[in-house]
C-alpha cells in the first residue's frame, strides 16, 4: 500500500499543483494581484540558497510550488488508499495542505500568521488551497479506487457509523489490498 501511495500521491500532488497555478494566474489577471515570491524565498531559505531582495527566480517559485504540492500530495493518496475519500477527506487535506505552508513560511521567518493578513489575502490563499486540496483529493481517490475499498470502507460496510459493539477487521481483512497487490 505504501508504495502506491506515495506514487499516487505524487501524481495526485502534482495534478493538483498545476490545476492551483493555472486558477492562480486566472485570478490575478482578473484582479490584478502580483506574483508572490513567498514560495521562493520559503525554499532559499530551506536550502541556503542566497536570496534576492524583491524579485526572486521563477524556477525557485516553481520549484518550490509543484515540489511541496506533489510531497504533500502523498498524505492526501495516503488517506484515499486506507478509505478517507471524497469531500470530507479532501476538506481534511485542504486544512493540512494550509498548515504544511505555515509551518514552512513562519519557520523560515517568511510569512507571517494567517490571522495577521489582511482578510482578501487571506480569501484568496484558502481559495487557491481549496482548489489544490480538491484537484489532488479527486486523482488520488480515483487512482486509489482502483485498488478497491481501504479498510476503514470495509470495516464501515459492516455496520455504517461508529458503534462501540463494532470491532476492527481482522487483520487479514484489513491488509487484503497489500496482500494482493503488493
Amino acid at each position: 500500500m505504501l508504495k502506491r501511495a506515495v506514487w499516487q500521491g505524487l501524481v495526485a500532488g502534482l495534478a493538483g499543483a498545476a490545476v492551483m497555478t493555472a486558477a492562480e494566474k486566472l485570478e490575478q489577471r482578473v484582479t490584478g494581484r502580483p506574483d508572490s515570491y513567498v514560495p521562493a524565498r520559503v525554499l532559499a531559505r530551506l536550502t541556503g540558497m542566497p536570496e534576492a531582495p524583491t524579485r526572486q527566480p521563477r524556477w525557485r517559485n516553481l520549484a518550490m510550488h509543484y515540489g511541496q504540492g506533489a510531497l504533500v500530495g502523498v498524505l492526501r493518496s495516503t488517506m484515499a488508499q486506507v478509505g478517507l475519500r471524497g469531500v470530507w477527506a479532501s476538506s481534511m487535506f485542504t486544512a493540512a495542505r494550509l498548515t504544511s505552508d505555515q509551518i514552512l513560511e513562519n519557520a523560515t521567518g517568511v510569512g507571517a500568521p494567517p490571522q495577521t493578513w489582511p482578510r482578501s489575502e487571506l480569501a484568496v490563499d484558502v481559495l487557491h488551497k481549496s482548489i489544490y486540496g480538491f484537484v489532488t483529493g479527486a486523482v488520488a481517490d480515483t487512482l486509489a479506487a482502483r485498488d478497491g475499498a481501504g479498510p476503514g470502507q470495509r470495516h464501515a460496510a459492516m455496520r455504517p457509523g461508529r458503534h462501540s459493539d463494532v470491532g476492527p477487521l481482522p487483520r487479514s481483512a484489513a491488509h487484503a489490498v497489500r496482500a494482493r497487490r503488493g
